[in-house]
């Protein structure tokens, strides 16, 4: 360590308490760390023009803000992008480990602020030799593999965002938590990429998970990661895309395009890999976004995948696939819904299809149409499942399989991106697997929105939960997507949730 360098941003640290005109801020540290950085950027064209920052706590903390600020006045958003605690340890003569938290905390507050700079100005960044490309990473072996994909083809700056903060969250299960966002950021810094941190919490409050909270009390099923890809974590990033001057957004999703050409725009295509193909989940997403979009993994599985990994070296090569909702990751749903949306036990009726009460549960919310386990009623001959929920008596009624099949799917808020002549098949869960079907012929579908639409099934199912995705297929192209509507015969008691806006076509 050179005491020197230290010492020197220790006495005279540059940018200690100033704040420059329009300036971005953002802090690391507090709560129950006792160090606290606050960095304040400025930024013009494609430069940060004056640098400041405000620490409180150890020493440490005050000469890691100065370095961080030091290294980031007068350099291009790409080069700010590329500063992280190695590079704010560095300007310091090297950090013991006891220091070291200190960087990490000037470098998270540095991100932070130029996340927020670059999303609200209006750069004029330095052109990209043969095509800037934006990937999204979250930290995980998939999004890390498209990322080093990405960068062998050309020029390639990383994003990562912060959706969501809960201390009842474990941070490390989840892919857009603080720490999420501290182990992308550090990864792509290892691969030499500019990475950018942007806070989108609010908006995925408000566009995900508020809706998400309404579904459930709505007595529906609702699936909040085709409204986050189709409505607002990808959207953001697209504009993030276009204001660093990026040509294109990768993703680390299992999906491919097809039909580039056509003049509604491209649609999704199934991924090579049948057990990671992740097409439902971004049904939503328009054309014209699709346009823009690369999914590098579309034609890898999934071994492949972590092969590319572990021969670049990657420390994620065997990481664990998360399998939460990013949101509730370390909690359940029902401990979520009592926190977040004040949805705790409500005591009700479970009944027959004639309204014989059969038992008691502890709220709707906690039922899924189609549900067998967990019903907590002894089967007379043979299996309940749960056929309807009624929010507004708090009822949940079930029967035998055969009253919980049908042929018939309602679907509302539809939209097509082609003829809906072309539907061949539907997807009705993210795991199930494709059924045959066709858009009943009164529909008369055409490109575009509908309010509703109805699908004849080739074969039963065992019901269609109220609230999920119905994703409209031709062959293992996407041509369409709705949400699954309560049948004709079922209660519609309360107003559903919230729905996304149907893209243009």
């Amino acid at each position: 360590m050179d005491a020197v360098a230290f010492e020197h941003h220790l006495t005279s640290p540059q940018g200690l308490r100033r704040r420059p005109d329009g300036a971005f801020t953002a802090t690391a540290g507090g709560f129950a760390c006792c160090d606290e950085i606050e960095i304040a950027l400025a930024v013009e064209g494609d430069r940060v023009t004056d640098a400041g920052f405000d620490a409180r706590g150890c020493g440490a903390a005050t000469a890691a803000g100065s370095a961080a600020v030091t290294l980031a006045r007068g350099a291009s958003i790409f080069a700010a992008a590329r500063i992280g605690p190695a590079q704010v340890a560095e300007e310091l003569g090297g950090l013991s480990p006891a220091k070291r938290h200190a960087a990490e905390l000037a470098a998270d507050a540095l991100a932070r602020a130029l996340g927020a700079a670059v999303r609200s100005c209006a750069l004029a960044p330095e052109p990209a030799g043969q095509g800037r490309t934006l990937v999204a990473m979250s930290g995980g072996v998939d999004s890390t593999v498209a990322a080093l994909l990405c960068a062998r083809d050309g020029e390639t700056a990383a994003v990562t965002l912060e959706l969501w903060s809960d201390p009842e969250n474990d941070g490390e299960r989840s892919c857009c938590s603080a720490s999420a966002v501290a182990q992308a950021r550090a990864l792509a810094h290892t691969m030499g990429l500019p990475h950018f941190t942007i806070d989108l919490r609010d908006e995925f409050r408000a566009g995900v998970v508020e809706p998400f909270m309404a579904g459930f009390a709505a007595g529906e099923t609702p699936n909040p990661c085709v409204g986050c890809n189709g409505h607002v974590r990808l959207d953001a990033m697209l504009d993030l895309a276009t204001t660093l001057g990026c040509e294109t957004l990768a993703t680390g999703h299992y999906a491919r395009t097809a039909e580039d050409d056509h003049p509604h725009g491209p649609l999704l295509r199934a991924a090579v890999d049948p057990a990671k193909d992740q097409t439902y989940m971004l049904a939503a997403l328009s054309p014209a976004s699709l346009a823009r979009l690369r999914f590098p993994l579309g034609e890898l599985t999934k071994p492949e995948v972590r092969e590319l990994a572990a021969r670049a070296g990657l420390p994620v090569a065997s990481k664990v696939d998360s399998q939460d909702l990013c949101f509730m990751a370390g909690t359940s749903r029902a401990r979520f819904l009592a926190r977040h949306a004040g949805i705790g036990e409500i005591p009700g009726a479970i009944v027959d299809q004639d309204g014989e009460i059969l038992g008691r549960h502890t709220g709707q919310h906690r039922f899924t149409v189609g549900q067998r386990r967990g019903i907590g009623i002894p089967a007379a001959g043979e299996p309940l499942f749960v056929l309807e929920k009624d929010a507004e008596t708090n009822r949940v009624i079930v029967g035998p399989r055969r009253a919980l099949q049908t042929t018939t799917v309602s679907v509302r808020h539809a939209r097509l991106h082609r003829e809906g002549a072309r539907v061949d098949r539907v997807k009705l869960r993210y795991r199930s697997r494709p059924i045959t079907c066709r858009i009943a012929a009164d529909d008369e579908p055409t490109p575009g929105a509908h309010r509703a639409l109805t699908l004849d099934l080739g074969e039963p199912v065992d019901g269609a939960a109220p609230g999920q995705l119905a994703c409209l297929l031709d062959g293992e192209l996407v041509v369409g997507w709705g949400t699954i509507a309560r049948s004709a015969g079922a209660s519609r008691r309360r107003t559903p949730a919230a729905e996304p806006a149907a893209s243009a076509p």
